[in-house]
């Protein structure tokens, strides 16, 4: 969704731009290219990433600047950049993770045979434990809740129960150890989409990416500018639900609970939304890219 962002957020205004998830640069590419007068700040935690955006914007030189972090930590990190002394033009938080990760084995995102229990987003060397590791020691209840919250799992105890059964017998180490605790649970009518529900849930959980998307909307949205944009594609329900009622919330003059007589909070709409509804990739780019389809893109503008 290339042009949709970069038509709702203007590049055309100049300023400095961040790519919170600036991954492979494709993004952030065509922000630059916009204008003259747009800066970008980059930041993914993938050192890999890093790398190949540094070759794909290299032409762009000292209007790029990239840094190695989670988003979640984008305010802290930047807070003394000069370039934001006034405030960000506009902001993209791409959620996905990149087909190259989904693609290379190392990585560990993939339920195809063989593939080690990895999903680490910071490389496979760095980071937090493995998916191996969290598989193997959490707690049967806290399996379920992973189960349950973030793979929306309606036999969510069954499953807790039978990855304790199985580790038991022998240590989860491969994509087929979780795959086949999913089946005994499932049953034969277990299909490709309930194994990518339940190893995105273990994604989430092993990232702790809900937590790291609420904290980083709100830290990108204090570093933007009266008119500044953020822009975020989302990929998954439990995603899209944070970032909507995010930008419900901030969109509101009154946040007090319905029982207060008085109004006793900010009393002003910190911005509004762009997107009354999110916008949708065309069928083109879905063709082109099955893995966009399920993308939602919501803008939001700081009054």
């Amino acid at each position: 969704m290339v042009a949709e962002v970069v038509d709702l957020l203007r590049p055309e205004r100049g300023g400095v731009f961040l790519d919170a998830t600036v991954g492979g640069g494709g993004h952030a590419q065509a922000l630059l290219a916009a204008a003259d007068s747009v800066r970008l700040v980059g930041l993914d935690e993938d050192p890999e990433a890093l790398s190949a955006a540094e070759e794909q914007l290299r032409e762009y030189g000292d209007r790029v600047r990239l840094r190695r972090t989670n988003f979640r930590h984008a305010h802290e990190e930047l807070d003394q950049d000069v370039w934001l002394a006034e405030g960000l033009a506009g902001a993209l938080m791409d959620l996905g993770i990149s087909s190259k990760q989904i693609d290379e084995s190392a990585s560990g995102f993939s339920f195809r045979p063989g593939t080690p229990l990895v999903m680490r987003m910071g490389g496979t060397t760095e980071g937090r434990r493995p998916a191996a590791d969290l598989l193997n020691s959490a707690s049967e209840t806290e399996l379920g809740r992973i189960f349950r919250e973030f793979g929306e799992e309606r036999r969510w105890k069954k499953l807790a129960r039978e990855v304790v059964r199985l580790r038991g017998l022998r240590p989860f180490g491969e994509s087929g150890d979780l795959v086949g605790a999913v089946q005994a649970t499932l049953g034969p009518r277990a299909a490709p989409q309930d194994f990518a529900r339940i190893f995105q849930a273990v994604r989430i959980a092993v990232n702790d990416e809900l937590a790291a998307l609420e904290e980083g909307l709100s830290g990108i949205r204090d570093m933007l500018r009266t008119g500044g944009r953020l822009a975020v594609i989302s990929y998954h329900s439990l995603e899209d639900r944070i970032v909507k009622r995010a930008f419900r919330e901030w969109s509101r003059s009154c946040i007090c609970p319905p029982e207060l007589p008085v109004c006793r909070c900010r009393g002003v709409a910190l911005g509004s939304t762009l997107t009354k509804r999110p916008l949708r990739p065309t069928h083109a780019e879905v063709s082109g890219n099955p893995r966009a389809r399920s993308a939602k893109l919501r803008v939001w503008e700081c009054a």
